[in-house]
């Protein structure tokens, strides 16, 4: 992968997309508690090299402090951070990295700063293949591996957030509840005591810190667009429904949210769709020319490439 000069690839009515060093472009286009919410997926510190470029899980949270620190910068007192993480094996055991929770461990302890764990959520997929194959599907030792870890950090102990953003419908019990009224008030063995109120109308149920989103990767006007460009598809493309929560719980229409980590800029789309002004960066230029086709089905005008 060629070093890139930082330029500005596209930009549309929303958002603008770089290709370069994170930290430079960060550096160059945003200024002190700007930025509303940083939602990415960085390269996740896995024992075979992808060919995007991965860190080394000895490496990965010295790597990864280097752009915490900009990350600091550049959000807003109640901006936040959310990262997308995915599991990683010891090379050649069947037992688990621990490079995660050192990272969180890292940001979250640093002395001249610490982000706050506003909450973890935990992504699952259910239609992730059997992995890895030698523990889970030849030796049968360990069950399929489906869930990503993402950090919701903050600067401050009260973030920007509303749940009543994100609610979803309610299940068939709730709504037979809500039209009946009937349930069985009182203190519950947990201790919970169950009120007269239970049983208002909220507008729907409050989103759960676990997201289920198959990613089978049919995300076909994307990567048709691509292959029909001649470039490369981006391997490792989180759906929509991942980023989606975070924006419209954490920001408001109008806000900033940058992904310095974009690959094919799904955080990007969906930041446009919501109403967001964005920044996306990647350090590969045929993955930000090939992001492009993100947009093309929300019939918006895409200005030509800035040097």
């Amino acid at each position: 992968m060629s070093q890139q000069v930082p330029h500005l690839v596209y930009e549309t009515s929303m958002g603008r997309a770089y290709v370069g060093d994170a930290i430079e472009v960060l550096q160059d286009a945003l200024a002190d508690e700007s930025v509303d919410l940083v939602m990415t997926s960085p390269p996740f510190a896995l024992s075979r090299a992808k060919e995007y470029g991965n860190q080394s899980q000895d490496d990965y949270v010295r790597w990864f402090q280097v752009f915490a620190d900009e990350f600091w910068r550049i959000l807003k007192p109640t901006g936040s951070l959310v990262i997308d993480l995915g599991g990683a094996w010891q090379k050649g055991h069947p037992v688990k990295s621990l490079y995660q929770f050192e990272l969180l461990i890292s940001l979250c302890r640093r002395p001249e700063y610490a982000f706050y764990l506003a909450q973890d959520f935990y992504w699952f997929n259910p239609a992730r293949l059997p992995s890895p194959a030698q523990w889970v599907t030849v030796e049968r030792v360990r069950a399929k591996d489906s869930v990503n870890y993402v950090w919701w950090l903050s600067k401050t102990q009260t973030p920007k957030a509303d749940n009543a953003k994100v609610t979803g419908s309610y299940g068939p019990a709730m709504k037979k509840l809500l039209e009946t009224g009937t349930y069985n008030r009182g203190r519950r063995p947990s201790g919970h005591v169950v009120s007269e109120g239970f049983t208002q109308d909220r507008g729907g149920a409050i989103q759960p810190n676990l997201l289920v989103v198959s990613n089978t990767g049919n995300d076909s006007p994307y990567v048709d667009a691509v292959k029909r460009e001649g470039r490369t598809v981006h391997p490792a493309r989180y759906p929509d429904g991942v980023p989606r929560p975070f924006i419209e719980m954490l920001t408001d229409p109008g806000d900033l949210v940058v992904d310095p980590f974009a690959g094919s800029n799904v955080t990007g789309r969906v930041a446009e769709i919501l109403g967001r002004r964005w920044i996306s960066v990647d350090s590969d230029l045929d993955y930000v020319e090939g992001s492009r086709n993100r947009f093309d089905s929300l019939q918006i005008e895409i200005s030509e490439e800035v040097s």
